[in-house]
C-alpha cells in the first residue's frame, strides 16, 4: 500500500521546478540539502540565498511522525490549536512504552493492558484529527516510516531526535520537539535556522566485518556530540552508491548522536530497489524521473570544499569495525586497537549482554548478517558466552525474518526476541541481575550508551557497535575478542575462527506481514470524542503557560549548577517516567535528578534557600514556585544533548524555571526552550561560569528592550553581598522574542 499517494504525486509534479527556481535565484550549483530545504520554503516570494547557521527560515514539511512517549504532549498541545484535522499527513507510532523483560510472547500482552489509557487516547486523538495510527508491536518509528512513509526529496518533522533515519531514502527528515510538529500540523511555517552543510565523500566499498554502522562511528570519533551541531551532513561519492537504503538509514540515524540536524544520501538504484521491494513502486518511477534533482549538482562533488562548510573523506574500502563507548557515542576506536582501551582503562572485559536492534540497527539486513553468525555457533560446535537479546524494527522485518529462518537462529542460541519495539535502547529494558550496581559491559547496536540509559544502573558500561560486531562479541563473551584476526575454542577443544558475517539485504523472496498493525483515522472525526478522565496519573489537559509580565527577572535563587554533560536523559529520564509523559505535573517530579550538582558532586541534591537543607531538585522548584519564585538553571556545554524530548523544557517551565544559562546547548533542546517561553542563554565569556556560586541570587536585565542579537546582563549577589556582572548571549529572533512575550510559541495561536 503507498499512503498519501496524491500528495506524493503533487510533490513530484512540482519538485523539479521548485529546484530550478531556487538555482537561478541563487545562480550557482546546489547541493543536494540546499536543493531539498528550497523546494520546502514556505513562502517561495521571499525566497533567497539564506546564510547558512545565521538566518532563520520558514519550511513548509510534507509530514509528521509521533513516538508514543512524545506524542501525548505533542497531541495535547495540538488539542489546544482549534484545528479540526492536522494540515499534512500525520501518524502516531506506539514504540517507547513497551518494556523488554521476558520477551515478546509475554511483554507485548503486559504493555497492552499497563498502557491502555494511553494506547486508547492517542488512537482516540488521531482518528479525531486524521492522522494515521500504528499499533503497539507494529515496529519502531524510524523503521516503519523507512518501510512506508520516506520518499526522495521529500522533508518531514518527528517528535523523535533519531528522525533523520529518513535521510537512508534521500529524504530531509528532523527531529524537534511536540510544539514544532504542532506547528506543521496546523499549517503554520515551520521555523529553522539555515544550516551549515559537512559533506561527507564516501570512497570504495564495505567488505568483510565492516558495516555501514561504522562509518557513523568513525564519524561521530571525528566530529565529536556537538561537531554537527546545526549542520546538515550530506554524504556524496562514488562509495554511497554500494550502501543499501538501510544501511544509509543507519548512518543518518546516529548523526544525532553528532549533533547534525540531519544526514542525507543521493538517490540511487538501492533506494529504488528499496522502494519497489516494500510496494511503492510509482514513488521509484516519480523519484527516478527527477533523479538529477536528487542528488547534489556535478559542480559540487567536482569541487566540495566550495560548497560544503567542511569535508570530510572515509574510504569504504579501508575501513575497519568500530566500537564506541563507555558512557558517550563519540569516544570511539577501531577493533584493532579496542583490546588495548579495555585494559587501559580498567572496563569489566567479561561482555555479559549483546543486544542487536533499535530505530538504527533492526532492518532485514541487520538481522540477516546477525544470524549468519549465530548460525556459526552450531556449525563450528562452539558455546555462546554471553545472553542475546533482539529487537527486529518491524512486524514487516519480524514475520520475513521469522520466514526465512533467522528468528529461529537467534533463538537456538538462546535469544530472546522482544516486541518490534525500543525497549533497552530507550532505556525500557527490565534487567534482572544479583547486583544492579555493579560494574559490568554490554554492547549494543543502538545510538546512545549514556550512563544509567539501558538498564539504569550507572556503573554499565555500554560499548555502540554493529549488529555484526555485537553478536560476535556476545559469542565470545570479551571485550578483548577482535572477530578478525582472534580465534574461540570450542566445545571439542578445537581452535575455531569466526566467518564474516554475510547476509541479504532485503528479502529474496520479498517481504511477508499478516497484519502490519496500520490503523487508518476515522472517516468523520467529529463523530470521535477524545476523553482524559481528571483522576488520571498517566494524562492531564494542558493549562496555558503565562504571558511575561513586562519586567527584569531579579534575584532569582540558583536551582542547579550542572556539572559535565547534562543531557535530556539527566534533564528528564526516560525508563520508568515514560508512563508520564502526557501527565506534565507528574513527569516534572524527575526533573534535572540525574544531573549533577556541580557543589556536591551528587545528583538530585540542592540547596534549598528556603529551608536551608539538601533536597530533590524538582521538590526545590515546587516549593520556589508554589512561594511565587522564579529561579534559574546553570549549565556547561552542549546542554539538552541527546533526546528531541520537549519534557526537558516544558518541566522546567511548568516549575517555574524562567532561564537557563549554558556554556551551549543542544539544538534540539535551545528550540524546545524558546517554543515553551523560556530564556535559554549561552556565557559569552565561559569562564563566567566559575563565577556562580550556590547561594547566589542572580538577575537577569535588558528584558524591556529584548532584541536580537542584543546581549542580556547578568547581576550575581553573591552570600556576603557582593555583586558580580557580565553579559550573556542569545540567538533570539523576532518572532522567537514574541514566543517569550506570550509565554509559549503555541499561545501566540490561541
Amino acid at each position: 500500500m503507498v499512503y498519501d499517494i496524491e500528495m506524493l504525486r503533487e510533490f513530484y509534479a512540482l519538485y523539479a521546478t521548485k529546484v530550478d527556481e531556487a538555482k537561478n535565484k541563487l545562480g550557482r550549483a546546489m547541493t543536494l540539502a540546499e536543493k531539498i530545504l528550497y523546494a520546502h520554503v514556505y513562502d517561495e516570494t521571499v525566497l533567497r540565498n539564506y546564510r547558512r547557521g545565521e538566518d532563520y527560515v520558514n519550511f513548509r514539511p510534507n509530514r509528521v511522525a509521533m513516538q508514543d512517549a512524545t506524542a501525548q504532549m505533542a497531541l495535547l498541545q495540538f488539542m489546544n490549536a482549534g484545528k479540526s484535522v492536522s494540515a499534512v499527513p500525520a501518524t502516531v507510532h506506539c514504540d517507547h512504552l513497551i518494556q523488554a523483560y521476558k520477551g515478546v510472547e509475554t511483554d507485548l500482552p503486559v504493555a497492552c493492558t499497563a498502557n491502555k489509557e494511553v494506547y486508547e487516547f492517542l488512537k482516540s486523538v488521531a482518528a479525531k484529527y486524521g492522522i494515521g495510527f500504528w499499533k503497539p508491536g507494529a515496529g519502531i518509528i524510524h523503521q516503519v516510516v523507512l518501510e512506508n512513509y520516506a520518499f526522495p526529496g521529500g522533508m518531514m518533522v518527528g517528535t523523535d531526535s533519531h528522525t533523520p533515519n529518513a535521510g537512508g531514502l534521500g529524504m530531509i527528515a528532523i527531529g524537534v520537539g511536540g510544539a514544532d510538529a504542532v506547528d506543521v500540523m496546523t499549517g503554520m511555517e515551520w521555523e529553522l535556522k539555515m544550516p551549515k552543510l559537512i559533506g561527507v565523500k564516501l570512497s570504495g566499498k564495505l567488505s568483510g566485518w565492516a558495516s555501514p554502522k561504522d562509518v557513523i562511528l568513525k564519524l561521530a570519533g571525528i566530529l565529536t556530540v556537538k561537531g554537527a551541531t546545526n549542520a546538515i551532513i550530506e554524504y556524496f561519492g562514488e562509495g554511497t552508491a554500494s550502501l543499501s537504503a538501510t544501511g544509509k538509514a543507519t548512518i543518518c540515524n546516529m548523526g544525532a548522536e553528532v549533533g547534525a540536524t540531519t544526514s542525507v544520501f543521493p538517490y540511487d538504484e538501492e533506494m529504488a530497489h528499496y522502494l519497489c521491494v516494500t510496494g511503492r513502486d510509482e514513488i521509484a518511477s516519480l523519484a527516478s524521473a527527477s533523479s538529477a534533482y536528487l542528488k547534489a549538482d556535478a559542480e559540487v562533488e567536482a569541487s566540495p570544499e566550495l560548497y560544503y562548510d567542511r569535508v570530510i573523506e572515509i574510504n569504504l574500502s579501508e575501513l575497519e569495525p568500530y566500537i564506541n563507548g563507555p558512557f558517550t557515542p563519540d569516544a570511539a576506536c577501531p577493533i584493532s586497537e579496542f583490546a588495548a582501551k579495555v585494559k587501559a582503562n580498567g572496563y569489566p572485559q567479561q561482555m555479559e549482554v549483546g543486544l542487536i536492534g533499535s530505530c538504527t540497527n533492526s532492518s532485514y539486513q541487520d538481522l540477516s548478517r546477525a544470524a549468519s553468525l549465530a548460525r556459526q555457533v552450531k556449525e563450528k560446535n562452539l558455546a555462546i558466552a554471553a545472553s542475546l537479546i533482539i529487537n527486529p524494527g518491524s512486524e514487516q522485518v519480524y514475520c520475513t525474518a521469522q520466514r526465512d529462518g533467522m528468528i529461529h537462529n537467534f533463538k537456538s542460541v538462546g535469544g530472546v526476541i522482544m516486541t518490534n519495539a525500543c525497549g533497552p535502547c530507550i532505556g525500557q529494558w527490565k534487567r534482572e541481575t544479583e547486583d544492579n550496581t555493579r560494574p559490568n559491559s554490554i554492547v549494543t547496536s543502538f545510538n546512545r550508551n549514556f550512563a544509567k540509559r539501558a538498564d539504569g544502573n550507572p556503573n554499565t558500561h555500554a560499548f555502540v557497535a554493529s549488529p555484526e560486531l555485537a553478536m560476535a562479541l556476545t559469542i565470545a563473551g570479551d571485550l578483548c575478542f577482535n572477530p578478525l584476526t582472534d580465534t574461540l575454542i570450542n566445545v571439542k577443544g578445537e581452535s575455531v575462527k569466526l566467518d564474516p558475517p554475510v547476509g541479504d539485504t532485503l528479502p529474496v523472496n520479498g517481504f511477508t506481514v499478516d497484519d502490519n498493525g496500520y490503523v487508518a483515522p476515522s472517516a468523520d472525526g467529529k463523530e470521535v470524542e477524545v476523553v482524559i478522565s481528571p483522576d488520571s496519573k498517566r494524562l492531564q489537559k494542558l493549562a496555558r503557560f503565562a504571558p511575561w509580565d513586562g519586567e527584569d527577572l531579579i534575584e532569582m535563587p540558583l536551582l542547579i549548577k550542572t556539572q559535565g554533560k547534562c543531557t535530556t536523559d539527566h534533564i528528564s529520564m526516560a525508563g520508568p517516567w515514560l508512563r508520564f509523559r502526557g501527565h506534565l505535573e507528574n513527569i516534572s517530579d524527575n526533573m534535572l535528578m540525574g544531573a549533577v550538582n556541580a557543589f556536591n558532586g551528587q545528583t538530585n541534591s540542592v540547596w534549598n534557600r528556603l529551608t536551608g537543607k539538601y533536597e530533590a531538585v524538582s521538590a526545590v522548584a515546587k516549593q520556589y514556585k508554589a512561594n511565587g519564585i522564579a529561579s534559574i538553571v546553570v549549565a556547561e556545554e552542549n546542554y539538552g544533548e541527546g533526546s528531541s524530548r520537549e519534557h526537558a523544557a516544558m518541566e522546567p517551565r511548568f516549575l517555574n524555571v524562567r532561564a537557563i544559562l549554558a556554556k551551549s546547548f543542544a539544538r534540539i533542546h535551545e528550540t524546545n526552550l524558546k517554543k515553551q517561553g523560556m530564556l535559554a542563554l549561552t556565557f559569552i565569556n565561559k569562564e563566567d561560569y566559575d563565577k556562580i556560586q550556590e547561594h547566589d541570587r542572580i538577575s537577569l536585565l535588558g528584558l524591556k528592550d529584548f532584541a536580537p542579537g542584543r546581549p542580556l546582563q547578568v547581576i550575581v549577589t553573591h552570600e556576603n553581598g557582593e555583586k558580580e556582572s557580565f553579559e550573556v548571549a542569545h540567538t533570539y529572533n523576532e518572532l522567537q522574542i514574541n514566543w517569550f512575550k506570550a509565554g509559549a510559541a503555541l499561545n501566540m495561536s490561541l
